[in-house]
């Protein structure tokens, strides 16, 4: 990003305003007669059962387990597309004040930790029924930049050096230009968010997950922010799905854009052209090249659904896990019948502490020795004292548990 030199600003230190029309950001959807529209519902419509089918076959606590590790899966994903490379490992050390004593690594887990904890305020409803709004969007930045050290919240143009900072949940008052995108002037952005705010946000749901990928580059092309927009989009369009779909938090598309990056970079900036000829719709932009994204955006969401219910499988998942805790009763780090207890808890959802010496077979006090080995472990989680046991999906265990999820930590932070 290149940020523009500031002459123009008003004497006040207001936003300079070109009166751009929200006009030239159309279309925000694919028209009702696109050809496209067709065969783009048809792939919207296998995420729609795929992302339910999957979703119903998981009880509620395994669920959100999942979501747990995901929710680290997904800031991984999205901070490595900014060139910002933090293990889920770490991620996970994070969560719990374990910093590296690296200066630089520990800023990028703090970043970390800022972004999953505004994915898991949104994961608990904090935008249900108002994901695209203006507000939620600054909200989203304000939330995510708060979080964030000093450090982090400056600005720097490569070329000239210049720097500014960035104020968490302010829209910029600068010109930018994104690659070969001169974007918006900055007093136009409020009405440009308002023109975005009105066309998403009276979309039914099946035209919400036709129009995810459109809103996602659309918000990009405002480039609302100074810094954090591709961070706020990821986080916006993860909101969008986990509405109209009802996710459950338990898939991200991020890891798909990630792991097809330079394929995804290019469709953003393919968004950013003008309309090619009369069959190319009736806006500025390109609506051919707009339907591209949307396709390459859905058949992400079906790829990475499809993954994590195949990791999911229950037979499968309950091998490798068995044959972790099988490794570690060889290895003394834990009692003979943990797997048992995992087995029950992997299937049933929950456990009930009380019936564990049964489920074992042993005394009151040989059951309280395996559970405390397993929920030391991290493997099981417990509110209190009381409550019935829950499986965990620890981040270091994914590479055991769940192969392919992310690529397993090579290095000790």
């Amino acid at each position: 990003m290149t940020l523009l030199p500031a002459d123009g600003r008003a004497a006040n230190n207001a936003a300079t305003d070109r009166d751009e029309d929200p006009s030239e950001m159309e279309p925000l959807i694919l028209s009702q007669d696109s050809r496209h529209r067709g065969p783009l519902s048809d792939i919207a419509l296998a995420v729609t059962a795929a992302s339910a089918g999957f979703r119903r076959s998981l009880p509620a606590p395994i669920v959100k387990a999942l979501a747990d590790l995901v929710r680290g899966m997904s800031c991984y994903y999205s901070n490595l597309i900014e060139g910002h490379h933090t293990h889920p490992v770490d991620i996970e050390r994070a969560m719990r004040n374990d910093y590296s004593t690296d200066p630089a690594k520990r800023n990028l887990q703090l970043e970390a930790k800022a972004h999953v904890a505004v994915q898991e305020w949104v994961d608990e409803g904090g935008v249900k029924g108002r994901a695209v709004t203006a507000e939620t969007i600054c909200e989203l930045h304000r939330r995510f930049g708060a979080l964030l050290p000093d450090e982090l919240l400056v600005v720097v143009d490569p070329d000239t050096g210049r720097s500014m900072d960035v104020i968490p949940g302010a829209l910029r008052h600068d010109e930018v230009k994104v690659g070969q995108h001169l974007a918006i002037s900055p007093g136009a952005v409020p009405r440009f968010l308002k023109r975005f705010e009105d066309v998403y946000g009276a979309l039914g749901p099946s035209e919400a997950i036709l129009a995810v990928a459109a809103a996602h580059h659309r918000l990009l092309w405002i480039h609302p922010f100074l810094d954090g927009n591709g961070r706020v989009a990821r986080l916006l369009s993860h909101a969008v799905l986990l509405d109209v779909l009802n996710t459950g938090g338990i898939w991200s598309v991020a890891r798909g854009l990630a792991r097809n990056v330079g394929a995804y970079k290019q469709h953003l900036m393919n968004c950013d052209s003008p309309r090619r000829h009369d069959l190319d719709g009736r806006g500025a932009l390109s609506e051919e090249v707009l339907a591209e994204f949307t396709r390459f955006f859905l058949e992400l969401c079906l790829d990475q659904v499809r993954f994590m219910e195949a990791l999911m499988q229950p037979n499968r998942l309950r091998g490798r896990i068995l044959v972790w805790a099988e490794e570690e009763v060889r290895g003394g780090t834990l009692p003979t019948d943990a797997g048992q207890v995992l087995e029950a808890v992997l299937f049933r959802g929950e456990l009930p502490r009380g019936d564990v010496p049964a489920l074992l077979g042993t005394s009151d006090r040989q059951a309280r020795r395996v559970v405390a080995a397993l929920l030391e472990r991290g493997v099981l989680l417990s509110e209190t004292t009381r409550a019935p046991l829950l499986l965990a999906f620890p981040a270091t265990l994914a590479a055991r548990w769940m192969p392919g999820l992310f690529p397993e930590q090579t290095t000790e932070s």
